[in-house]
Parts: structure tokens; sequence; C-alpha cells
């Protein structure tokens, strides 16, 4: 009697329980997860690496740590790119001629079938070569047709045909939340393909550029490579971390496709790319300003300076002006401003709408051209005007500003100013920061160069040197 009655009980609950846990449902659940591998067959072999070299002094500060490997011995690939400075093995040599030595590793993609690759300004900047690497190991030499320092794209071109190609997508229509993958070269590893999410769009990290932000993971060496949809199309280049480590912390910027599509255009016809530009600084309107002067809401360029002589000033722009509308187009956030200045062209004369001592004007101002970036390959042939050394390492150091040192998460450090000799042959270049010299922590240019001056002068010196994202240990031979 009691087990008709507990069967009777426990019948409608086997009812509903029992769908839950059949295969059927269980396969739905499975079925319906991402499955990336199509998409990485498919776009894969479009993706190359970007390896660049630059010319140095001479000596053996590029030799192989086991010099005894051959050219065709497989584990010498693996330690030239990973070991582009190590360890000096045998007897010393003096200083010869000027040679090439491995600089960095990036990432990129082909466009056309022709050979046209985009890739980071970044990646290329003061390269004397560049080397392609596609998936199937065949290599080219590149030519950089220009780079594009304020949207950090570069366009390059290697001699060949039938190449395989990417697919470009439209990023104006991506979604929050929706997935995505990346395929690059982190830290030299070929192909490697990592997913993720879209986790912002239109993210204000630079002047001219509203990134997209994603938790794909991306380090050092996958700049450069593409941002893929689920339909397997191109929506963005890879460009920034945000990181205190130097490494992958869950938040990846990627240039909008569109963007990095108009500028490689203008690359290609010119070599640069032409923007305009009016002569006006600006900040952000913040709630309280907009009340205060009867705004209304906290949008629009808030005025801050205005270019003496410049299409602005003869326009009639004032500090204090609020600009809220740009050629018909409205300003919501002062960044809007730069981008769409910057997107006209040079010469045309356009309306231009200001909020001034609360009423509206109209104005018409000729969009100027802004200054353009020197190639990368005209920047790295520069010798820049530097006072003599001011240590026994070829050094010109000065103390990094308080907010330089918040940006790249160090205490303390040095920024290179200056740079010859002995520090030159070994691979520091001015703009680099020195944190370590030897074991001892670098606190200021003082103490780093009392730190120097008590050097035994026959031993060599490492130093850890922050470039970029990343951190690596260079050798200087003495």
């Amino acid at each position: 009697m009691l087990r008709k009655l507990a069967a009777a009980l426990l019948a409608p609950l086997l009812a509903v329980a029992l769908p839950l846990a059949s295969p059927d449902v269980a396969a739905q659940t499975v079925q319906s997860l991402p499955d990336f591998a199509d998409l990485a067959e498919r776009v894969g072999p479009a993706v190359v690496g970007v390896r660049t070299s630059a010319k140095v002094g001479g000596g053996q500060q590029g030799a192989m740590p086991f010099p005894d490997l051959d050219e065709n011995d497989p584990m010498y690939e693996f330690f030239r790119r990973f070991f582009p400075n190590p360890p000096q093995q045998g007897p010393r040599q003096p200083p010869g001629p000027r040679r090439n030595v491995p600089r960095g590793l990036g990432s990129g993609f082909v466009i056309s079938a022709d050979g046209y690759l985009l890739t980071n300004a970044h990646v290329v900047e003061g390269a004397d070569e560049i080397t392609v690497t596609l998936s199937d190991k065949r290599e080219f030499k590149a030519k950089l047709l220009g780079a594009d320092k304020r949207s950090d794209v570069a366009l390059i071109k290697v001699e060949a045909s039938g190449l395989p190609t990417v697919r470009v997508g439209d990023s104006s229509k991506i979604r929050v939340g929706e997935w995505v993958i990346a395929i690059g070269s982190p830290f030299g590893l070929e192909n490697t393909v990592t997913a993720g999410i879209i986790s912002a769009k239109g993210r204000e990290t630079g002047e001219y550029l509203p990134f997209i932000q994603t938790d794909v993971a991306v380090n050092p060496g996958n700049s450069g490579g593409p941002l893929i949809n689920m339909r397997g199309e191109v929506i963005g280049i890879n460009s920034q971390i945000f990181t205190t480590s130097g490494a992958y912390a869950g938040i990846s910027f990627a240039i909008p496709i569109d963007e990095a599509m108009n500028v490689q255009q203008q690359l290609r016809a010119a070599g640069r790319v032409i923007r305009g530009r009016i002569g006006v600084g600006i900040e952000s309107v913040s709630r309280d300003v907009a009340d205060a002067i009867g705004l209304g809401k906290p949008a629009g360029a808030l005025v801050n300076t205005v270019e003496k002589d410049a299409p602005a000033a003869k326009a009639g722009v004032e500090p204090g002006d609020v600009i809220v509308r740009f050629d018909g187009k409205a300003i919501e956030r002062s960044t809007d401003l730069p981008r769409i200045v910057g997107g006209t062209k040079p010469g045309t004369t356009v309306n231009m709408t200001v909020f001034r001592k609360g009423g509206q004007r109209d104005l018409k101002v000729t969009v100027g051209e802004l200054q353009p970036d020197q190639p990368a390959s005209a920047r790295s042939r520069e010798v820049p005007k530097q006072a003599a050394p001011s240590n026994a390492l070829g050094l010109v150091v000065s103390d990094l500003s308080a907010d330089k040192q918040k940006e790249l998460g160090v205490k303390g450090g040095v920024q290179v100013d200056g740079v010859d000799g002995l520090a030159a042959a070994a691979g520091l270049r001015p703009g680099d920061v020195i944190t370590q010299l030897n074991n001892v922590e670098v606190q200021g240019a003082r103490q780093f160069n009392e730190v120097v001056a008590k050097l035994d002068a026959k031993k060599d010196v490492a130093v850890l040197v922050r470039r970029g994202d990343a951190s690596r240990f260079l050798v200087i031979r003495r």
C-alpha cells in the first residue's frame, strides 16, 4: 500500500525531471556552444607573422646561445626567435660592420591576393627590414608602403600572387556580447587562436579612433592580427592591451576595420593619411558646467584654447565656446570632434554650431590640414641630435614623470633620451624605459648614473628595458 502511494506521489516529479536529463536535450545544449575550429581553418592561412630587424653596430651581440647549432637544425629557429640577444659564447670579437638584428615580433593579415597586408604601425616602426611568414612557412621580405601613427595602422606589401585573403566585415554592425576570435603570434607563437566576446564599443582610448574592447587573450606579438566575428569576417585589428604587467589582463582593444580600411586606402594612394584640422584645444563638458551655462546636457566639445591664425580663430571661435555641431553632425562627446574634423577634406568650408553665453550661433570655418606623420621608414633613418653621453654605457637618461610611471605601472625607472656606443650596439634606443640595472632597481636618473659609475668596466651589464607593453633584458657588452 505504501509503495503504491509513494509511486503515485513521485510520478509527477519524475515526469518533469526525466526530460531535463535526456540525452537529446544535453546534445542540444552542447551544440549551442560556439565552435571556432572552422573559423580558424578558414581564416588562419591569411594571417601572417611579422618579424622586424634594425641595423646596429658590430660585435657578436646577436650570436646564438649555442653556436654549434647549424641553421638547418630545427632548434636554431627557436633560439633565434626567443633569444635575439643571448649571452655571448666563445672569445670576444672586435666590433664589426653594422648588421641587422632581430627587433620585434607582431602579426598581420592579407587583404588582397597580390600581396597587400595590414598590421600595426607600432609593429613596423623603426624597422630597417620586415619579414612576413605565412602559415605554410613561406617567408617574404615586405616593403612598408605607409604607416599612420595616429590610427596605428600600417600597410605593407610583399611580391607574391595568389595569396589567401581575409574577408573584411562591417565593424559598425558589431554587438556587445557577440563572440569573436583573434589569430596572431603572441610571444612569437605563430597562428595562435584565442576567443572571447566584445566587451564594449566606441571605447575612447585614442584621439582619432573609437576602439573595440574585448576580453580576447591578446599579448605582445598579437599586435596587428585580425579580430574575427563568427561569420569569419575581420572586424578589427588587435592593437592595444590594458595591463600592469606587460601581459594579458582581460582587456584588449582593436581598431575598427572600417577605420583601418579608410586609412589603408590613403596609404596605398599617397603613402600618408590626410586629415583636417581647425586649431582648437578641447575638453569634455561636465554635468556641472552644462548646468551652469544653461547647455541642458553634458554634450559637445568645450574649447579651452584657440590657436592664433588657425581656421577656428578666423571663423570667430572663442575660448569657452562649446562646439555642438560640425558639418551637420552632432558632437555628443568631445572626442567626436577631432575624428569628424580629421575626416573632413582640407580646404572644405563647413557650418559649425557653437553654444556661447546661453545661445547657439552658426559659424563658417574652412578646414586646414593637420601636419602629417612622417612615415615610419623615414623616422627610422633620423639621427636625433643629442648631448654627449652622460655615463660610460653611452646613455643619456632622465627621470620618469609621475604620470608616466602610473601609465606604465612602474615605480621609478628612467627614460632613455640619447644613446650611442655600447648601448646602441646592444639595441637600446631613445624612448626606452630602464627599470633595472643588473640586480639594482632603478629609482631615478641620478641614482642610475651613480650605479653606472661604480660598475666593473670589464663586466657586461644587463638592463631591463620596457618598450611598449613588453619588458626584456638587453645585455650591454663591455
